[in-house]
């Protein structure tokens, strides 16, 4: 009989995963969904400093100096040279927050269905948690934090 580190999953194509395979898996879709978070958290950081910027200069007179970065070089324009493009950036960048916040939701809907493919639990949704509690202390993967450090067991259930 096998043991529980090489018993293995059958795919939808037919081919056999291992539950290290599945581990795998699971950890990579989690890392991806990790690093959209983190691309989402700095684009939206990005968009509060343009709008910043915009209603401080959108009072000034327009042909008044200020200065801009580009690649690492600080240019001398005008208000009324700089303004419009940063708008246009401004812009870019709301649209690229509603693309990274759609993008986020569907890789957490494939993590989720990823769970119930390969019936995926961790350990504290079993009841057998760090913290001994029992019963209802189910809870997705990284939707709520606790002050103790994470100890989370990924259990991959036997077919």
């Amino acid at each position: 009989m096998a043991t529980d580190s090489t018993k293995v999953r059958t795919t939808a194509k037919g081919k056999q995963l291992s539950h290290e395979e599945i581990y795998n898996g699971f950890q990579r879709l989690r890392n991806e969904q990790r690093l959209l978070a983190n691309k989402l958290t700095e684009v939206e950081v990005d968009f509060n400093e343009h709008k910043i910027v915009i209603g401080t200069l959108q009072d000034l007179d327009g042909d008044r100096k200020c200065f801009r970065m580009f690649g690492g070089v600080l240019c001398e324009r005008t208000v009324k040279d700089v303004l419009p493009n940063l708008i246009s950036t401004r812009d870019q960048l709301k649209n690229l927050i509603e693309t990274l916040n759609e993008q986020l939701t569907k890789k957490g809907a494939e993590i989720n269905e990823y769970k119930e493919k390969y019936d995926i639990r961790f350990q504290r949704e079993m009841g057998g948690g760090p913290s001994g509690s029992g019963g209802g202390a189910s809870q997705e993967a990284g939707e709520k934090k606790s002050s103790e450090p994470s100890r989370n067991v990924i259990m991959v259930n036997p077919m």
